[in-house]
């Protein structure tokens, strides 16, 4: 009896050992077992130890202890561990501090979903020198701990992996979040561009870990001696914040996100309206739309349909018509005698080629080797690229020849001027500035209204530190942009910070007004003005370099971008030498009999120049006063160059190059270069902006990513023409044939 007695007691305490011992080999999910995975087969039930609550000290005892040396080497080298070492009970709730212990036990015992834990989660990668704060992980490894990864594998091939990676789930809610960290380590090669020193730090921690807890326990790693790369490289890093990737609720409360909704439902109410008024016109015998509707239904389309007999709504309404503005976009016609087809070119392929440069610029952000990427800006190859911010003087050229050229020839406005008094004159010009507005305005601020919600939309779901928040600089400065007067402040605060051109511009529009309207009664003093403004523009320039020891040095651009790149005082000097041109053109003053070879050796000459003013930067670490000089001479020359290819152009000379600018495919192009100038910027920080991997700068990749960007803007700038600038410059023409007649009459 008493040996049957012993033999069932040792037999129980066989069978408890085997009971626990199968429970802990399930709960690394059969480490050594073969495995077959396939969708019916595409999850496995973890012990109770794992999925209700942390292992007990009974389920660990049969745990082989890991070395203390292993948990040094995790704490070391691991954010995810350092952080599970370093929580404290009394700074985070008890769930969060709960499940990172058992976070921490997992990975220690290698349970699957634990090391997809410890593998989604970033650490340091190599390229800390030249750049490399991007430590983030793997935001799709995260989402794959919560929910297993869908993929079919045959049953017929033996693999060395543990198939438990794809179908074992953590016990508790996942996220990604990242943690954004100052460092100022005198290891790493600072550009002073944009805020560079931003260490991202990507982790898979429990949902229950509120961002304010994970905030404090990364001070806390940061600050403890685990922390080794803080020693390594200097770093004295600060916790800015934490991101959780989720969409704001006060996002959809923004009141650009009401008023760009409402534009849009606004523009596509007259878009329709233009539709019935054009179903109604060709349909005028056809029986009445509105048979066969429901009441209501058949009254408002009758309403509808009386309100837009009112004539001067069917106007309005008119310019709106879709199928109009779509032809007007894509219409090719000859070129007239008054007008200069090389504008058409140079507009264009100057568009397209700042387009290129913004593709390297808004990816800066994300770019993990800056300095590399820097470094091949200033390699002769790519000049290009990197001297594209002065083709924005050839705008400036075309701008001012026109403004000028334009209002000379126009001798009925000429005569109005002359013949008003002071009251008439502000009447007029206050109508010139009414349609230039009317024309520019409606595309810019929808674009505005339209980066503030990107940039706030990236702002919260971006895994990158967004340097300029144009939603909260715009929601500030608006009013700037609304005026036109954004580029008379810190270029760190504009809100849309490209359309400072665009400020510049109107600005320059207003002047060259005033002293039209000037010429126009008192020429010579008109005359001396211009010739003042052209000296006093070039001194401003030479002091303003001369103070600030301008270089041509990207840090040193960047720098002085108020005080140079962005000043309409400086950036006047193309305006005022395009406006010149025009008036030089009319008057035929210095006008000179050429024959055609000198003709054409003076367009090659012209194109040489060009391109030597591209590639003046190569060399940018001249001295101050030779920079300077080069900066002021060569944008005159630069502006030169641009003004002799107008008006060789509009008499009717050119050589084989010019006659591709020339061509009728760049008239397509030039229509919408204003909607390709205001979007490129949105749409390439957009797209950078959700890709979940830094940017690595390679010059074939750059080629082909320039590219896509170019079809995506081209086809944008389309949609966005036909929808807000189209239908508004129609209504200026409409306006200002209506005034004619009304004058006439």
């Amino acid at each position: 009896m008493e040996t049957y007695g012993t033999r069932a007691l040792t037999l129980g305490a066989i069978m408890f050992i085997c009971q626990t011992t199968c429970a802990e080999w399930n709960a690394t999910d059969g480490l050594y077992q073969r495995y077959s995975f396939s969708p019916g087969n595409t999850s496995k039930a973890l012990p109770l130890a794992i999925t209700q609550s942390p292992p007990t000290q009974q389920n660990e005892r049969f745990t082989e202890p890991k070395p203390e040396s292993m948990v040094s080497l995790l704490a070391r080298s691991s954010v995810i561990f350092g952080l599970t070492k370093v929580v404290n009970e009394s700074r985070v709730s008890g769930m969060c501090y709960a499940q990172l212990q058992q976070i921490q036990r997992a990975i220690l015992n290698k349970q699957a979903w634990a090391m997809k834990v410890l593998d989604a989660s970033g650490t340091k990668p190599s390229g800390f020198v030249f750049g490399q704060n991007y430590w983030l992980g793997s935001r799709e490894a995260c989402q794959a701990v919560q929910r297993p990864v869908g993929i079919t594998l045959s049953r017929n091939y033996e693999r060395a992996m543990h198939y438990s990676i794809l179908t074992q789930s953590a016990p508790f809610e996942m996220a990604y979040r990242v943690i954004y960290l100052r460092h100022r380590s005198p290891w790493q090669v600072e550009i002073k561009l944009m805020s560079e020193q931003i260490l991202h730090i990507g982790l898979c921690l429990p949902s229950s870990c509120q961002s304010e807890e994970i905030k404090q326990l990364a001070r806390d790693y940061v600050a403890d001696p685990t922390f080794t790369d803080n020693d390594i490289y200097d770093m004295k890093p600060d916790v800015l914040y934490v991101k959780d990737l989720k969409l704001s609720e006060k996002f959809f409360q923004r009141r650009t996100f009401k008023l760009v909704v409402g534009s849009l439902l606004v523009t596509g109410a007259l878009i329709l309206c233009a539709q019935k008024l054009r179903l109604a016109q060709n349909q005028k015998d056809e029986p009445d739309p509105a048979l066969g509707l429901a009441p209501v239904e058949s009254e408002m389309w009758r309403t509808l349909d009386l309100i837009l007999k009112w004539q001067p709504l069917q106007k309005l309404v008119a310019c709106f018509d879709l199928s109009t503005n779509w032809r007007k976009i894509f219409a090719v016609k000859e070129t007239s005698g008054s007008e200069i087809p090389i504008m058409n070119g140079l507009r264009s392929v100057c568009a397209i080629w700042i387009l290129i440069f913004h593709v390297v610029w808004y990816m800066y952000f994300t770019v993990h080797n800056k300095t590399v990427l820097i470094s091949y800006a200033e390699q002769i190859f790519f000049q290009y690229v990197s001297s594209a911010p002065l083709l924005v003087d050839v705008f400036f050229t075309i701008s001012g020849f026109l403004q000028t050229y334009n209002f000379l020839r126009n001798g009925q406005q000429m005569e109005a001027v002359r013949r008003n008094g002071l009251g008439g004159n502000l009447k007029l010009f206050g109508k010139l500035l009414f349609h230039r507005y009317l024309r520019i305005g409606p595309l810019y601020l929808i674009v505005m209204g339209s980066v503030d919600l990107v940039f706030a939309y990236m702002g919260d779901v971006s895994v990158y530190h967004v340097n300029e928040r144009f939603d909260e600089l715009c929601t500030q400065h608006w009013w700037r942009n609304l005026l036109f007067i954004q580029n008379l402040f810190d270029h760190r605060e504009l809100c849309v910070n490209w359309s400072w051109s665009l400020a510049c511009d109107m600005q320059f529009f207003l002047l060259a007004n005033i002293v039209l309207f000037l010429y126009a009664k008192h020429p010579r003093y008109a005359k001396y003005l211009v010739v003042t403004a052209l000296l006093a523009t070039i001194t401003w320039s030479y002091g303003i370099g001369i103070k600030y020891k301008f270089e041509f040095s990207f840090d040193a651009t960047y720098a002085t971008g108020t005080q140079i790149y962005t000043s309409p005082f400086v950036r006047i000097l193309p305006y005022i030498v395009g406006a010149i041109t025009a008036w030089c053109l009319l008057e035929k003053r210095f006008h000179y009999e050429l024959t055609e070879s000198q003709t054409h050796w003076l367009w090659h000459f012209c194109l040489l120049v060009f391109i030597i003013c591209i590639y003046s930067t190569v060399k940018r670490d001249l001295g101050y006063l030779i920079t300077i000089s080069l900066f002021v001479l060569g944008r005159l020359i630069f502006s030169l160059t641009v003004s002799w290819m107008v008006i060789g152009s509009a008499t009717g000379s050119g050589v084989w190059w010019s006659r591709l600018l020339e061509d009728k495919c760049f008239q397509h192009l030039n229509r919408l270069s204003y909607g390709i100038y205001l979007l490129n910027p949105l749409v390439i920080a957009f797209v950078y902006s959700l890709t979940s991997s830094s940017t690595h700068a390679d010059p074939f990749m750059l080629s082909v990513v320039c590219c896509g960007f170019t079809i995506i803007v081209y086809f944008a700038a389309i949609m966005f023409s036909l929808l807000f600038e189209l239908p508004y410059s129609n209504l200026s023409s409409l306006l200002l044939r209506s005034q004619g007649k009304v004058k006439n009459a």
